[in-house]
């Protein structure tokens, strides 16, 4: 975080108006399968109370959970507390999805607990939680972010580079480098320690309630929240965090600090997060 002395512009310059076929151009990261140009549209001139209604039934689409599937199986990644891997589910993936589908549509899906595993920290003795959902979680868990992640993602500040579509560390060293280059030379460094296992869930939950209104989604979301941690045989039910390793978390991450990061730029500051 730089001296908020100088003038310097917005990192990403807010996008003026322009012809229904440029949207989808502007927003090329998103699932097709759930945007459509005109939902895009909608999403760029903001919707009637700023409130999101009736996204389960996107959720719970057959050709949204076969591309989460997609983004599941890129990943690869360990298999979660029944021992399922990837290529297991695969072998039956029509048949999974289709029971995953009538389940979330029906309202008896229920997540399972998180296989909880600790890795080492770079440059560090300590070791660090890693929350391991299973695959059909993940899957899930993927396809709902298709459906959320583009309503905040609209409104994030500009200066934020981590777990964004688009963004990463080259682009945010970018912007530091142009800040360097304008002249600024006073910095802070900043770390948030435990951050994905201290977030309050209640104000975590309440920030999603800003922008979606569908009581379905909200219980899927607090599900996951409150899944039962398997580090011991009994396993745990966490009372506050969203685990780092779930598909939803760096989203999630992302929202709870997005009224922090208005506020330090509405101050004049100039950061890179």
């Amino acid at each position: 975080m730089t001296e908020q002395t100088k003038q310097l512009p917005d990192a990403v310059p807010e996008s003026a108006a322009s012809p229904d076929g440029e949207i989808r151009a502007r927003w090329a990261w998103v699932e097709a399968e759930v945007w459509t140009e005109r939902m895009l549209t909608a999403l760029e001139q903001g919707v009637l109370g700023g409130k999101w209604f009736s996204w389960m039934d996107k959720v719970y689409a057959l050709r949204n959970l076969r591309r989460a599937f997609e983004r599941v199986k890129a990943n690869d990644g360990a298999a979660g507390v029944d021992h399922v891997t990837v290529k297991e589910f695969e072998r039956n993936l029509e048949a999974n999805l289709e029971k995953l589908a009538c389940t979330l549509r029906e309202g008896s899906y229920r997540p399972q607990a998180i296989r909880r595993h600790w890795i080492n920290q770079l440059g560090s003795k300590e070791k660090r939680p890693l929350g391991i959902p299973t695959v059909r979680d993940r899957v899930v868990q993927t396809a709902l972010r298709a459906v959320l992640e583009p309503i905040f993602e609209r409104d994030f500040a500009a200066h934020r580079y981590g777990f964004r579509p688009g963004r990463g560390c080259k682009e945010a060293l970018r912007r530091v480098d142009a800040l360097l280059t304008a002249g600024f030379n006073g910095v802070v460094d900043a770390d948030l320690k435990s951050y994905f296992d201290t977030i309050p869930q209640v104000a975590l939950v309440a920030r999603v309630e800003e922008k979606v209104a569908d009581s379905k989604v909200l219980g899927l979301l607090k599900a996951y929240l409150t899944a039962k941690i398997m580090e011991t045989a009994e396993g745990w039910t966490p009372a506050e965090g969203t685990p780092q390793g779930a598909v939803i978390s760096p989203l999630l991450s992302n929202i709870y600090l997005d009224p922090l990061d208005h506020l330090l730029a509405a101050g004049g500051f100039h950061l890179v997060r």
